[in-house]
């Protein structure tokens, strides 16, 4: 039997490390984060929660058949994620590359302890049978750091490598760019990994990322002994009632050392032929994807070309919003939209395979979602980005950014672009 209690006037930043502290002594645990980006009401943001943090599990999907079956009747929140390589059961493709963190293509769970923040209000909604609700407060506000004095790294290897020397990423670029002069692709999201053997405390390290790189879908994700520690910018897509957004990003330049090149860094961005080009094809590829679920006509480009500031960076964000029937399966939604375009690039299954062909690593989780299903069938999914991932048995840490590669790319700006990416990670590891 589920109950919920309400607490007022908590300090909600305090709060939150509380939750992440006693959130992670289970194997299954998320939080989702928008860093109060909630407060600004503007046309095109839709976020609507503070927080959301999923705690403990009732049960759990690992199928994408079992998710598509439980989805249609469903009376229970429920929190997980999509791992890139899902792709290979939605389209005819395979992964041969090796993947040192080993997430399970997908999880979802029905959380036991719900914490929902909105605005100044924050509801737990929990099960009245295995936990006692004054205990569970009492515990929640009383949670902190665990002792760790005694802790040692039992690895020394500490090193961020990365799997493409500089050298070897400009001929890999000008190897797609060749792909794209020939009329095989005309974009491809071609990503890199940093990567090295560290033993790291995760909910430390997601508070040092967050206070880096404040963004509106953060988040820190925990199965069983694997991490997700996330200062995702982007948004893949979200359902309300009968109504379907995406807004993918393409487009990236770094802030300015003060207002005025700030300003003109914004305008740059917003003028650059190439950034504009990437995007107006991604909102394409995204336009065609929602229209495979769409109600006829729905389809519609709310925003092309908007920038939005962040801490590191200023992004290049278009909305894509479509309308659909409510007896349509919101599984098959998210599936004819995976992976997101932004991500992978135009046309979706050549650039994908292409993509396998020139990386070195899977990326599992990284360029997949993680969000979360209401009891109303509505949903709201992040992109996996600017994210670290953990293997807690290996100490493998690892990162992978990435960028656009089309006909006007220059392949040492592809890679400044990636380590702009890298910068907010690069600081939260050292």
């Amino acid at each position: 039997m589920q109950k919920e209690v309400k607490l007022n006037d908590i300090d909600l930043e305090l709060f939150k490390s509380k939750i992440l502290y006693f959130g992670n002594k289970f194997k299954n645990f998320a939080f989702l984060n928008s860093n109060q980006f909630n407060k600004y009401d503007t046309p095109h943001t839709y976020y609507d929660y503070e927080f959301l943090a999923a705690i403990d599990s009732n049960y759990e999907i690992k199928t994408l058949k079992e998710l598509k079956e439980r989805s249609s009747n469903l009376n229970n929140w429920l929190f997980g994620y999509l791992t890139y390589d899902l792709k290979n059961k939605i389209e005819n493709l395979k992964s041969n590359n090796k993947d040192e963190i080993n997430f399970p293509d997908l999880n979802f769970f029905c959380p036991e302890i719900l914490v929902l923040a909105k605005k100044s209000e924050v509801s737990i909604i929990y099960n009245d049978i295995k936990y006692c609700k004054d205990e569970l407060i009492k515990t929640l506000l009383s949670s902190e750091k665990p002792d760790s004095k005694n802790k040692t790294s039992k690895f020394s290897e500490n090193k961020l490598k990365k799997q493409f020397s500089t050298s070897d990423y400009v001929d890999t670029v000008n190897k797609i760019k060749d792909h794209i002069q020939k009329g095989d692709i005309y974009e491809a999201n071609f990503c890199q990994e940093f990567y090295c053997i560290k033993e790291i405390d995760p909910i430390e390290t997601y508070l040092r990322l967050n206070q880096i790189s404040p963004t509106p879908f953060s988040c820190l994700y925990k199965l069983d002994g694997k991490y997700l520690i996330s200062a995702s910018p982007e948004r893949f897509l979200k359902k309300v009632k009968n109504k379907v957004i995406s807004q993918p990003i393409k487009g990236t330049i770094k802030r300015g050392k003060n207002e005025s090149e700030d300003l003109k860094l914004k305008e740059q961005l917003l003028n650059d032929p190439k950034e504009r080009a990437e995007n107006v094809m991604i909102v394409d590829l995204v336009r065609n994807d929602l229209s495979r679920t769409a109600i006829k006509g729905s389809v519609k480009v709310e925003e092309l070309f908007g920038i939005y500031s962040f801490k590191q960076v200023h992004q290049m964000i278009s909305t894509i919003v479509s309308e659909v029937n409510e007896d349509t399966n919101i599984i098959k939604i998210i599936e004819n939209a995976f992976p997101m375009g932004s991500m992978t690039g135009a046309p979706k299954v050549r650039a994908m395979q292409l993509i396998e062909d020139y990386e070195k690593t899977k990326r599992g989780l990284y360029s997949g979602s993680v969000g979360f299903i209401t009891p109303d069938n509505d949903f709201d999914f992040n992109v996996v980005i600017r994210s670290i991932l953990y293997n807690q048995l290996t100490n493998y840490v690892s990162f992978t950014v990435g960028s656009a590669i089309t006909s006007l790319s220059d392949p040492e700006n592809e890679y400044d672009e990636c380590m702009v990416k890298a910068e907010a990670m690069l600081k939260a590891l050292n």
